[in-house]
């Protein structure tokens, strides 16, 4: 559809974009990439269309830290840098003492991934410490909406908005943290922070890593993501390390309880990924099918819309003697059936370099353990802080041998793999990962650090 409407209208920089989403969903990350850029060629002005660029890149696996930083730089310089002129003096109140105003701003405030990690935040915050204003960008509220509002001092919508507006918005609310939660995402408001319009801002939460944005001073990362040392040159914010884990999850709404281990029922394992399909690249599929010659009974349920990314994978397979009978495809469903979607597999596989994220904290809260495969990127990482943050080192591979080794070693011990279902949840709710006043006291206090630092106290270490 898209491409013949390149045919027509070959200059169309929105029917560009349209095509890229189109190969992106379907794995196309490279013929994805080549869409934007011509669409960027053609509208060099929009910052949302490159922030496609940024964003992808990450999921590329023959892209390092330093092309990915290019790109930012080159966004941070072409989008943001000629709003200098437009960024003021702050004259907010220097005692490090007095209660923080942070805002919060996303367009995602709704039942989305984020919510599962920030509703418990916002629910935990002390109100003695932090004054929480949330800025929102959704169109459309619903009940995660409703819950959040009542989180927080101030709820303003903002989907109208220029950026421009939002600034002095921000400004006139005495902001003292901003927190961006959407970084290069869609519907971002990096231009806003661009302006400055409060005296210290954050990236946090959207994915692991940087914005390259210039006027962004920290973002919240782990050691395990980015250990000591590691992204201390990157643009677009320095890395505040909190104790335990970068976030905290906590499992929203109604899901179904993880049952008995899958395999036991259906007479074999089922291995499985539920993540957007854009992260399976073909190093991933090519590791995947050892997996599935290691252990021949198996089979593999993937997420997957209809389409060529369907017939494209399963072409892989069966090019390398994994028949298609072994692969098992789902599209996208209401939340509570793709919950007990997770009844059925025995051992989520993770995708690499851009690891699962919310993903990775429902598969283990459905009683499955994740396989996963650390690069030296934050994107590559965030899976090995999930699995550290909950005592499970013994998921986390050295290489794609020792990879396909620990998916061999469950599936070839179903006692393992039923105790491990049976007690996941207490395993989680024991873990740092669903201490929610912890995690909260941990980002406050990252918060005052920061708050310090700018009324001219303590400075923070690298």
């Amino acid at each position: 559809e898209f491409g013949s409407a390149l045919l027509l209208q070959p200059i169309d920089a929105v029917t560009q974009c349209k095509l890229g989403n189109s190969l992106k969903d379907q794995g196309n990350l490279g013929e994805a990439i080549e869409c934007y850029r011509q669409a960027t060629a053609l509208t060099p002005d929009s910052a949302a269309i490159h922030s496609n660029i940024v964003y992808i890149l990450q999921f590329l696996p023959d892209k390092n830290e330093r092309e990915i930083r290019e790109e930012q730089t080159l966004w941070n310089r072409r989008h943001a840098a000629p709003l200098q002129p437009l960024r003021q003096a702050h004259g907010n109140d220097r005692d490090p003492t007095r209660r923080i105003k942070l805002g919060y701003v996303s367009s995602d405030f709704r039942d989305h991934s984020v919510s599962f990690f920030l509703t418990p935040l916002l629910e935990a915050h002390d109100r003695q410490q932090v004054e929480a204003y949330c800025y929102s960008g959704i169109r459309k509220a619903d009940a995660v909406t409703e819950r959040l509002r009542k989180c927080v001092s101030v709820w303003r919508e903002v989907p109208t908005y220029s950026d421009d507006e939002l600034a002095a918005q921000i400004r006139a609310d005495g902001i003292d943290i901003l927190v961006d939660l959407t970084m290069h995402s869609a519907n971002h408001r990096l231009l806003t922070f661009a302006r400055k319009p409060a005296p210290v801002q954050v990236s946090w939460l959207a994915y692991p890593g940087t914005t390259g944005l210039e006027t962004i001073d920290y973002r919240l990362t782990d050691a395990f993501m980015e250990p000591s040392g590691c992204g201390n040159d990157l643009s677009g914010g320095r890395p505040l390390r909190l104790p335990d884990s970068w976030c905290c999850y906590e499992p929203l709404g109604e899901f179904p309880e993880p049952g008995d281990l899958p395999a036991l029922r259906a007479g074999h394992v089922t291995y499985g990924s539920l993540n957007n399909f854009c992260k399976i690249n073909e190093a991933v599929q090519e590791c995947w099918v050892r997996v599935l010659q290691a252990t021949p009974d198996s089979r593999l349920l993937i997420y997957c819309q209809e389409g060529d990314g369907r017939r494209d994978l399963l072409a892989f397979f069966t090019a390398r003697g994994v028949g298609a009978e072994r692969v098992e495809f789902v599209a996208h469903c209401p939340r509570e059936e793709h919950m007990r979607l997770y009844r059925r597999i025995d051992i989520c596989l993770d995708p690499f370099p851009c690891n699962g994220m919310t993903t990775t904290c429902h598969a283990l809260w459905m009683g499955s353990p994740v396989v996963t495969l650390p690069g030296s990127t934050p994107v590559s990482r965030a899976a090995l802080s999930l699995l550290s943050t909950v005592g499970l080192l013994g998921c986390v591979a050295r290489s794609q041998d020792d990879y396909i080794g620990i998916a061999m070693d469950f599936a070839t011990d179903l006692p393992r793999l039923a105790e491990f279902r049976a007690t996941a949840r207490q395993r989680l709710r024991a873990s740092p990962l669903m201490d929610a006043p912890r995690f909260a006291r941990a980002i406050e206090g990252a918060y005052r650090a920061m708050w310090r630092e700018w009324c001219g106290h303590t400075a923070l270490p690298l």
